[in-house]
């Protein structure tokens, strides 16, 4: 959309959000979600507000500390920053009631977005300051595009907002919604394709501990215990650091790192961490050496040097899925393993243990092609069309064709290869 195209739409919009006001009928059409909302707004907030009220800062901090949400961000956080500062944008987390938990923004958008209390705690509901995407995303629990004047509060119609809502991925609970927000005139037509990106960012980042310690359940021997004390990490598709219980708040940088250790329990010296963590990336050693303290106080310590090893238990998904593939228990190992290894690596050392563990999983499917197992690995896999070949294959050969697997298989393979 040209720049006058977006004046003239931005006109439209604050003709018709005047009209709405002062009380006249509609000439120019709404979107019936903004409409919707105006009347609800127009109910409880007035038009002059200045500011989103602010929700009591200790329970907003509260409900924020420690949150599966916060656990999220902070492992994606990189990545947020990255995305508002480059697009000088504002972005923020909610709960399910609108309520502002985390923020950031870019230079000139977070002056911009202290000025009306868009930041932690504020209230950004439709009945607390009026219309806006992310209440709309929320209500309707679906992405949502508020642009200019569609805003029913002025205080924000220099503004466009997109949102996205945020589920958890195993219940499908709302948790809230990510938003991002910039000036008007900075409009783009992927900004709403962006939040859902981000949403899924974040989603995939929850922690998923419970899943983790069921799948490492399901494939212990009985005399193996399942909640083992130290650190149990999950590394295979959401990553997951918990120690004695407790989960740890780590960046993506620190996660890969504590990967690397767990895998490489004889330690490591600052040159071979360094170059498998960063490759022939131009990092210095003394950044290395900060991420290394960081999460030597996380773990409480429990991190020793020269070598850089662990000093606790460890137990990771990666060694649990080898472990029974080694046994030959293909659908447990089907079942532990969660996807790629740190999906997004850029790390040499961990992109090859993740190509590793993923072919490792292949070729004993291959071997041994159990309908169930490749059922659930294509899952994941979904166009890998030798394994579901393998798998038919075997059942003609055991005159085995009317297994109930067997048109799930074939119905999998049909849309793999068309």
């Amino acid at each position: 959309m040209t720049a006058l195209e977006l004046d003239q739409r931005r006109l439209a919009t604050l003709a018709a959000w005047t009209t709405f006001v002062a009380g006249d009928p509609l000439t120019a059409p709404v979107r019936p979600e903004i409409l919707d909302s105006w009347t609800r707004a127009g109910a409880s907030v007035d038009p002059g507000v200045g500011h989103a009220p602010l929700a009591d800062e200790s329970e907003t901090d509260s409900l924020w500390r420690g949150s599966p949400l916060q656990v999220a961000v902070a492992r994606v956080e990189d990545e947020l920053r990255r995305t508002a500062e480059d697009g000088d944008l504002v972005l923020a987390v909610t709960d399910p009631e609108t309520r502002v938990l985390w923020t950031y923004g870019g230079r000139v958008m977070r002056r911009r977005a202290e000025s009306v209390n868009f930041v932690a705690g504020g209230r950004w509901d439709d009945t607390s300051v009026g219309t806006n995407a992310l209440d709309l995303a929320n209500r309707l629990d679906r992405p949502a595009m508020v642009f200019s004047a569609e805003h029913y509060a002025p205080i924000v119609h220099n503004w466009v907002c997109w949102a996205a809502p945020l589920h958890d991925p195993v219940s499908g609970a709302q948790l809230g919604v990510i938003d991002l927000s910039t000036t008007w005139d900075r409009t783009h037509p992927i900004g709403l394709a962006t939040a859902r990106v981000l949403a899924r960012l974040v989603e995939q980042a929850l922690p998923r501990t419970d899943l983790y310690r069921d799948a490492a359940r399901r494939g212990a021997s009985d005399t193996e215990e399942a909640d083992r004390p130290g650190l149990v990490l999950g590394l295979l598709g959401t990553a997951e650091a918990c120690v004695d219980g407790r989960r740890l708040l780590l960046n993506r940088r620190q996660t890969e790192i504590l990967a690397l250790l767990a895998l490489h329990p004889d330690g490591l010296s600052l040159d071979q961490l360094h170059a498998m963590l960063y490759g022939d990336h131009a990092v210095t050693f003394s950044t290395l050496k900060a991420e290394v303290s960081h999460l030597r106080q996380a773990l409480s310590g429990q991190l020793a040097s020269r070598p850089y090893r662990l000093l606790m238990p460890v137990a990771t998904d990666v060694e649990d899925v080898l472990g029974l593939v080694r046994r030959g228990r293909v659908g447990a190992a089907v079942e532990a393993y969660g996807g790629d290894l740190l999906p997004g690596t850029e790390s040499p050392a961990l992109v090859e243990m993740g190509e590793y563990v993923a072919v490792a999983l292949r070729e004993a499917l291959l071997a041994d092609p159990q309908p169930d197992a490749v059922l659930g690995y294509v899952e994941r896999a979904p166009y890998d069309t030798a394994v579901l070949e393998a798998c038919l294959a075997q059942l003609a050969r055991q005159g085995r064709d009317r297994h109930p697997a067997a048109p799930l298989l074939k119905a999998r393979l049909a849309v793999a290869g068309g």
